[in-house]
């Protein structure tokens, strides 16, 4: 039998839904327990593909092909569960569906309204695929009191009905303000929104609270009182140094002792929490540190590289050293010698993006880094930016560019338009729609003996995941290896590369895909933990 636990943000947003949910998963997993999260996005976008990262953050890929919330990335970090195409819907796509079956007739001539035809399509998105699921993890997007949010609510509270209570509980992750002036926490914000949610039929069973401050008994007992909870269900909340920490510190609070209750679970195992103890004292207490620059073009919302900060982060995990981020805008290398800014770092890392702004800082990164023998890491763009450096640069190939800015004498990067896919062949067009168009998900590649990838990977083949419309030109493997730049990975029918390496450089190395969306705090991604290894070398020779 399937539980359900449903988690919903008030006050304000970015209260760290997504971060609660997947730590209790992961101690939930740590009682035993197998779990899937799913999350709820309330906007009309189909999904977040098309969206800027300046609006969004980063956007999290599936191993199917899903271009998803970056929450997503927290529960696949937390739990080690792969998140589907399943695990992520939004207000967009449940309309599109809706519309899709009233266009065909599906509706035998009915008004198709809100309720229940998108509060059904809602709840048959939550209950799909979890039989085999102990615990079904939900997070609401937005806030409690957004009209977008209104057809999720009314779905969940459907669901607590029809479920019943012994399948379900209702989190509600809400906020207790310290104000200075008045040298007290605040409660009332956390009153109004619980009586917003109750007003709408949803009376929370857990309360998240979320406080700079440690929440005195006094103002939990007054918290417990107004919003009808018991005390004990009354959980603060506190900012943690890392978020490595949080899964401590809620069950700590008894987090997922008072979930496990309210399901009629009071004798569940005891958590065994030893990897993540283990996480923590690296973290703590590092045994060294180095300094990495992240050459990218969204460096102003790190939201934008919120997996790829985290894999390096695990990467010094491996290495139990600390790693220190030096985020730079790509535009200052156009203005500026990089020299100015690179002197003094260990490692860079050129990450993804799409568009042609900054894209010459980030080719004066690459060929910094090529030229000094530093550490180098390109992760999709940032290894189309360190091939073009090397045609130009290296051989002779003044005119090397990207199609994507138009058109170039030497298109050494370009549009993607065929590509095979298990079995089946996938094509795109120029001009065509932007939206789930890309090379998606999972791909194998296949990796050179004796090359620095088989030896990182201590494999011949891997699947990563990818997320791009542009690829390195096949065509100018040859003159590119002549200058010793080689393609040590390649798609299985030999045709597009897949990772780019520089034998005679201590460590230069850019892949196609995105490595780190599957590394972990307590499985850190071999191209990362590598990466930072070479890092620290390198700080030993400055």
């Amino acid at each position: 039998m399937t539980r359900f636990i449903f988690i919903t943000g008030g006050v304000v947003s970015s209260l760290g839904k997504g971060l609660a949910m997947a730590a209790l998963g992961a101690l939930l997993q740590a009682r035993g327990y197998s779990v899937r999260l799913r999350k709820l996005d309330p906007y009309l976008n189909v999904d977040p593909g098309t969206m800027s990262p300046y609006q969004h953050g980063e956007v999290y890929v599936t191993e199917d092909g899903a271009e998803t919330d970056l929450d997503l990335g927290h529960y696949e970090r937390f739990t080690g569960v792969p998140s589907r195409r399943s695990d992520n819907v939004t207000a967009g796509r449940i309309y599109q569906k809706v519309l899709e079956r009233e266009r065909r007739g599906d509706f035998l001539g009915g008004t198709v309204q809100v309720i229940p035809h998108v509060t059904d399509a809602i709840k048959q998105f939550v209950l799909a695929d979890t039989e085999s699921t102990d615990f079904l993890l939900c997070e609401i997007g937005g806030t409690v009191g957004d009209i977008e949010s209104l057809p999720f609510l009314e779905a969940i509270r459907q669901l607590g009905n029809e479920l019943g209570r012994e399948r379900t509980i209702f989190v509600h992750v809400t906020l207790v303000p310290y104000i200075a002036a008045a040298g007290e926490l605040k409660t009332k914000p956390t009153q109004h929104s619980v009586k917003e949610l109750r007003s709408i039929g949803i009376q929370p069973d857990v309360l998240l609270c979320r406080s700079e401050r440690p929440v005195p008994e006094s103002e939990r007992k007054k918290i417990a009182l107004f919003c009808n909870v018991p005390e004990r269900a009354v959980i603060q909340a506190l900012d943690a140094s890392s978020i490595y920490q949080v899964p401590l510190a809620y069950h700590e609070e008894g987090f997922d002792r008072q979930v496990l209750q309210g399901f009629g679970l009071e004798a569940a195992p005891a958590p065994e929490l030893g990897r993540w103890r283990e996480i923590v004292a690296r973290l703590v207490a590092p045994e060294g540190r180095v300094k990495v620059a992240v050459v990218g073009k969204y460096t102003h919302l790190r939201d934008a590289y919120k997996s790829l900060a985290e894999a390096l982060t695990h990467g010094g995990i491996a290495n139990n050293v600390k790693v220190d981020l030096a985020w730079i805008d790509a535009e200052v290398f156009e203005s500026q010698d990089a020299v100015l800014h690179l002197d003094d770092v260990h490692g860079i890392l050129v990450p993804g993006g799409f568009g042609e702004r900054g894209t010459e800082g980030k080719i004066a990164a690459a060929g910094f880094a090529r030229q000094r023998r530093v550490p180098y890491f390109g992760i999709c763009f940032g290894m189309q930016m360190a091939v073009i450096e090397a045609a130009r640069n290296m051989a002779g190939l003044a005119g090397a560019g990207s199609t994507e800015f138009g058109p170039c004498a030497e298109p050494v990067v370009g549009l993607l338009t065929e590509w095979r896919r298990g079995n089946a062949t996938e094509r795109r067009q120029a001009g065509g729609n932007l939206g789930g168009t890309m090379r998606l998900g999972n791909y194998d590649c296949l990796l050179a003996e004796h090359s620095l990838a088989r030896a990182i990977y201590g494999q011949p083949m891997v699947a990563e995941r990818h997320r791009h419309r542009y690829e390195v030109n096949i065509n100018y493997r040859e003159r590119l290896s002549e200058v010793g730049l080689n393609f040590s990975g390649m798609s299985p029918d030999g045709l597009l590369p897949e990772i780019m390496e520089i034998p005679a450089h201590p460590w230069f190395l850019g892949v196609q895909f995105h490595p780190e969306l599957k590394s972990k705090p307590f499985k850190p991604h071999p191209l990362f933990a590598s990466f930072i290894k070479a890092a620290v070398e390198q700080s030993r020779l400055v």
